[in-house]
């Protein structure tokens, strides 16, 4: 699934990154490294400084009136520039794409300029593959890679095969497969928070067929699984990174 559009007919030159809470509290390199990826593919970089949280943990509470207000909050601000938006989160795009515009519906005005955003608003991924057309970047990495599947960007975007022919042309690193590569890790938003004992028990599934995998590095497109992921193979003394996958892409040792 793309976004509802399709790509745009001319190559963009300019994009708006929405940077996302998690990555702007818990892990700024990832935002950094998005910015390198984009810029070494010769697009320019804007980030509104007024973005805020897109409104993706209230609607996913049932928090209905703070995420129709955050929601609009984000279009307001993405609206003013024409560029696209790339985000480097599948959980926030599919927010942006398919549930800001169903939970403005009943508001014309609003559904529409949801709809308009949601037209030009890309997973990162997704954007490098599927609307630059590129799928070998110049980047080098070591050790052994296997790709998780996070659940809003595979269930909710559409988002697999594009981070899986980024990560084929990794130079220096070996990709081996992950088993149950697209099983949910646990995390889930608040449902780690409202049933722990699922979520761990899910975690504690995932460890056992990451350790099977016998990768140096998970990669993935989001980073809140990748700090559910990380905790339980802390906890477990396994060896093991999880990563974005922009830090795997703008050169990093893996």
């Amino acid at each position: 699934m793309s976004s509802p559009s399709g790509s745009p007919a001319v190559r963009p030159t300019r994009v708006q990154l929405l940077v996302t809470c998690l990555v702007d509290h818990f892990s700024p390199d990832t935002a950094e490294a998005v910015v390198r990826v984009l810029e070494r593919e010769g697009v320019e970089v804007v980030v509104p400084e007024d973005q805020t949280c897109c409104g993706q943990p209230a609607c996913n509470a049932g928090a209905r009136a703070d995420a129709v207000a955050m929601a609009k909050h984000t279009i307001a601000v993405l609206e003013r520039d024409p560029s696209p938006v790339v985000i480097p989160s599948g959980s926030c795009t599919d927010m942006l794409v398919h549930q800001a515009p169903a939970l403005l519906a009943g508001e014309p005005e609003w559904a529409e300029r949801a709809r308009t955003v949601a037209a030009r608003t890309y997973e990162f991924t997704q954007f490098v593959v599927d609307v630059l057309g590129v799928t070998d970047l110049p980047c080098t990495a070591s050790g052994t890679l296997a790709y998780h599947a996070c659940c809003h960007g595979l269930r909710g975007v559409g988002i697999d095969a594009q981070p899986r022919r980024l990560l084929e042309h990794v130079s220096g690193a070996r990709v081996v497969p992950l088993p149950e590569h697209d099983t949910c890790c646990g995390f889930g938003g608040l449902f780690a928070i409202k049933m722990p004992d699922i979520s761990g028990a899910m975690l504690e599934r995932k460890c056992r067929q990451i350790a099977a995998a016998g990768a140096d590095t998970i990669v993935v497109t989001d980073v809140s699984c990748a700090m559910h992921m990380q905790g339980g193979l802390d906890r477990q003394a396994q060896a093991v990174r999880v990563r974005h996958i922009a830090d795997i892409l703008a050169g990093g040792t893996a």
